[in-house]
């Protein structure tokens, strides 16, 4: 069914990105997304609250919610100032906040991911989280999704970076 989401299969920030409402659409979002990947992924679109979780070495941060002024959060509204809203935490029930905390150190832990990444999930209109992506190599710009998390978590950026190198450096180096 549409809309679908068509995207670069190894990009990041949304670069190629769009979300196409029906069949009309679909060949010129392909050939958007074949400008930055040979590899082309069509998903379908999930409405719904946007949610982000950070995990530092196993361990879920806070939930934050992110509102775009765009319909999805895309490359304009993450680094155009003004055109995204962020808070940390999330004003969410505390079931759904546990819920996304589990299943972002799940999807982390399933992944084998070293010592930090950052989990996406939209809610259904139940509240139900489903995972839209998997960060394994987050922005770290003091502006950035995860150091937010984790500064709601108490964790400050210089002591975010030094936790994430921790994490790192094999044992016994």
């Amino acid at each position: 069914g549409w809309p679908v989401v068509v995207k670069p299969s190894h990009e990041g920030s949304t670069v190629g990105l769009s979300v196409v409402q029906g069949p009309e659409e679909l060949r010129a979002a392909v050939e958007t997304a074949s400008v930055y990947d040979a590899e082309v992924l069509i998903e379908a679109f999930v409405p719904g609250r946007e949610v982000t979780v950070g995990v530092l070495a196993d361990q879920a941060l806070t939930v934050g919610e992110i509102v775009p002024q765009h319909e999805i959060f895309d490359y304009v509204c993450k680094y155009t100032p003004g055109m995204s809203e962020e808070t940390f935490p999330a004003d969410l029930p505390a079931d759904i906040v546990e819920s996304c905390q589990q299943l972002a150190v799940a999807a982390h832990r399933a992944l084998k991911l070293g010592g930090y990444s950052r989990v996406d999930f939209r809610l259904t209109a139940q509240g139900q989280p489903l995972c839209l992506e998997v960060n394994t190599l987050p922005g770290l710009t003091s502006t950035s999704l995860l150091p937010q998390s984790a500064r709601a978590s108490g964790i400050d950026f210089a002591e975010l970076c030094d936790r994430i190198c921790a994490a790192e450096v094999p044992r016994g180096a």
